[in-house]
């Protein structure tokens, strides 16, 4: 059996979140980020969905498991190409954002701008 040691990152198309519901992108965030994943949507949830994602992880800490979330999103430029449009072929529209999800307990946002995150990543 072949043992791999580091962090797994996920990076969710917006094709795959467009055809999920609210709920249904909150439980597949909160369920990998619970695995130690971090999970890099293409474009971000909408407000709503983010209190719904913070209400569902807050009734999900545990005092000896799982910690928490920490969450970063930066809104995408027009006219540039970013790593989605490069990976997926896509254009980008004023709506599209990128974010960040991972556990509180293995990361954390150093740097946050406009066009820029910068986050440091432990292992278990």
């Amino acid at each position: 059996m072949l043992m791999l040691h580091g962090i797994q990152i996920d990076l969710i198309s917006e094709d795959r979140l467009d055809n999920m519901t609210s709920m249904e992108k909150v439980r597949l965030i909160l369920e990998n980020v619970k695995e130690g994943t971090i999970v890099v949507l293409e474009k971000g949830l909408d407000p709503e969905e983010q209190s719904t994602l913070i209400e569902y992880t807050m009734m999900e800490i545990s005092p000896d498991g799982f910690s928490g979330i920490e969450m970063e999103t930066y809104p995408a430029k027009d006219g540039h190409e970013g790593l989605f449009t490069k990976l997926f072929g896509k254009k980008k529209g004023k709506d599209r954002r990128l974010t960040v999800i991972g556990p509180a307990n293995q990361m954390r946002m150093l740097k946050t701008e406009s066009d820029f995150i910068s986050a440091f990543v432990t292992s278990r």
